[in-house]
């Protein structure tokens, strides 16, 4: 979790006409799992139907204004191929009010929220968990402070336990880029579990609905309309509860987008990507206090599945939801078209639509959503095309210390339905006209403020700005304040960098010289922290600032890649909190000062103390932390 080391697996090709199983190579050299490492029996690849998460019902008449949901936390069975025996997974179930006794869901994942933009959600979250963990040995570890999983601070701080001694589950819901008020967040220190302990920051709206095992969190879907998602986000456990099965999609619809023209329907597809490991017996097997990254691909609960699709336009919404995996994906047509791979066309990003964006391949870090039109027309009848991850792609980017498992191939859409409803009268994506991304354009005094990925050991827990999540905020924002945030990254792999609340533009990035930062950052810690001896980021650059990826350039994002080596600049126009009320329930808005969280997406880095708090304050507040 912290930074072990493991395997890689490779996927055998199938040839034309045969099975194609997914079986393990060796791994490259200095890269062997630790001995006993588990590894999944072999699988026969797209045999099994690509699933779709069911849509959860809302409830109007609980509160006015607002659309009601009531979502349990539950342990239940799941088969995540035809070959393998059930697992136990965690999921979330809502609560059908047309028929209380069929409760929706699929027992792993949580079903999609479809709610409209503007009109607010609240939603009453129930956590009937056993109280012992599915990765209890994980949970064990953590508490007797094992260093490849506890997180140990840098001198002068002192560990402090990331959960009580007689909690092993507990969990809270954040709703991942959503515009929320902090008593709705679902930060991890809101924790609370199935028996009703509750964590230091745990809240709740309109108390006198809720059980000690309940929290009732309000949503403003005042956002672009865009594909949010919904995870859970226990204090200390948060990859384990992931891991398990606790995540979900949050789509917002605006009624304006119809004009636009899009696949609708089943011709919109969404696409949950993760990595999973299994025992011989199908059961989930977590490995990632041994190595980087689990050895099998997972789209929407099963293992290499397949699509069936018709010879036309297909809008995809893309989640990574891996722990720590990064894909770089294409869309491999290598027989059917004289080249390899079927282009597609960028329609959107975490926050919403941009600019449409025809492309071959992209990555995609763990938290990152993309909106993609994919033309199926474009290949002969009966072609399949594979959903692969380009060659040698390692779970951590650029993979330089990482040995995780290779994954090449993911799943697979069989050209094989004939053209329904009359032919295909969506728009060509290079007809289509979103709403244009405004530039955010920094000021000569835009306020940066720094975080550096520290790591005082390698292998080890890794802080920004050496020091702990524990610690209380230090970062004072003056409430509708432009920024610019610098993520320093001296490490050799990439980390996808969340924001809670706000969403950003990518700004640039700078490659650094990380060695001199790197040691004259520990001299710094070493002679006491004194503000004024800092290291000046301008005095390590080794080239100009490099412009954002395509795919990011005027995107919204509420999720960066801080590529290794370099400092990443994002900049976010206006730290406002939403202060109304929402449907009449009291206390439901933002106060301030207002504290939320930014973290890294590695979730196993997440738990180890990539996190830190920041602060909303009013206008005459002196704000605070590294910054210039």
């Amino acid at each position: 979790m912290a930074g072990g080391l493991g395997g890689a697996a490779m996927l055998s090709r199938g040839v034309l006409g045969t099975r194609a199983y997914a079986a393990p190579a060796h791994p490259p050299a200095g890269c062997e799992d630790p001995k006993g490492t588990q590894n999944t029996p072999p699988l026969e690849k797209f045999v099994d139907p690509l699933p779709r998460p069911m849509t959860a019902i809302s409830d109007p008449s609980v509160y006015p204004g607002a659309d009601y949901y009531e979502l349990t936390m539950r342990q239940g069975s799941w088969r995540f191929h035809r070959d393998l025996g059930l697992s136990r997974v965690w999921g979330y179930w809502a609560t059908n009010p047309h028929d209380p006794h069929n409760p929706i869901g699929m027992g792993y994942l949580g079903p999609t929220f479809s709610v409209t933009r503007g009109h607010p959600t609240v939603v009453k979250w129930r956590n009937e968990l056993p109280t012992t963990h599915m990765f209890q040995t994980v949970i064990d570890m953590i508490r007797n402070k094992k260093p490849v999983v506890a997180p140990i601070p840098p001198p002068p701080y002192k560990y402090v336990p990331q959960f009580p001694d007689d909690v092993n589950v507990w969990n809270v819901v954040h709703q991942h880029g959503g515009y929320t008020a902090p008593q709705s967040d679902g930060m991890p220190l809101q924790s609370f579990s199935p028996d009703g302990i509750h964590a230091e920051s745990y809240t709740t709206l309109d108390p006198s609905r809720v059980k000690p095992n309940e929290a009732i969190c309000a949503y403003t879907n005042h956002d672009h309309s865009c594909m949010l998602w919904y995870h859970d986000h226990g204090m200390g456990m948060t990859s384990l509860n992931v891991y398990a099965g606790l995540a979900g999609l949050y789509l917002i619809r605006d009624p304006a987008d119809e004009r636009l023209g899009l696949p609708r329907g089943e011709f919109e597809v969404p696409l949950i990507l993760q990595d999973r490991t299994f025992y011989e017996d199908g059961s989930l097997a977590y490995t990632m206090t041994a190595r980087e990254g689990e050895d099998t691909p997972v789209v929407n609960g099963k293992a290499y599945p397949f699509l069936a699709v018709e010879p036309r336009r297909y809008r995809l919404r893309i989640l990574n939801a891996s722990n720590e995996r990064f894909w770089r994906l294409r869309f491999d047509a290598k027989d059917a078209l004289l080249q390899p791979q079927l282009p597609f066309w960028l329609i959107g990003t975490d926050g919403g639509f941009r600019a449409p964006l025809q492309m071959l391949d992209f990555l995609i870090s763990p938290a990152e959503r993309y909106d993609l039109i994919v033309d199926f027309s474009r290949v002969p009848p009966n072609t399949k095309v594979t959903l692969t991850n380009y060659p040698g792609t390692q779970a951590h980017f650029p993979g330089v210390m990482g040995c995780g498992p290779e994954i090449a191939e993911i799943m697979q859409f069989q050209v094989t339905k004939p053209l329904s409803g009359g032919g295909d009268r969506t728009t060509p994506p290079d007809k289509l006209k979103p709403s244009a991304v405004a530039p955010i354009k920094p000021k000569p005094h835009t306020r940066r403020r720094e975080w550096v990925v520290y790591q005082h050991e390698l292998f080890r827990t890794m802080t920004f700005n050496a020091m702990p999540f524990m610690e209380p905020s230090q970062d004072f924002i003056k409430e509708g304040s432009t920024e610019i945030w610098e993520y320093i990254n001296p490490n050799h792999d990439a980390h996808p960098m969340h924001v809670h609340l706000v969403n950003f533009q990518v700004l640039d990035r700078q490659p650094i010289d990380s060695a001199a930062y790197q040691t004259d950052y520990e001299k710094w810690i070493s002679g006491g922290r004194k503000p004024q001896d800092l290291p000046v980021l301008a005095n390590y650059f080794t080239g100009p600032p490099i412009p954002p990826d395509p795919d990011e350039a005027l995107s919204y994002k509420d999720t960066v890649k801080a590529y290794a080596e370099m400092v990443t600049r994002i900049i976010i126009e206006e730290f406002v909190p939403p202060k109304d009320e929402i449907a009449s329930i009291p206390d439901s808005g933002a106060t301030l000062p207002a504290t939320y969280i930014h973290h890294c997406h590695l979730l196993e880095h997440e738990d180890d103390d990539l996190m830190r708090p920041w602060t909303i304050v009013d206008g005459d507040h002196d704000s605070g932390g590294h910054g210039h």
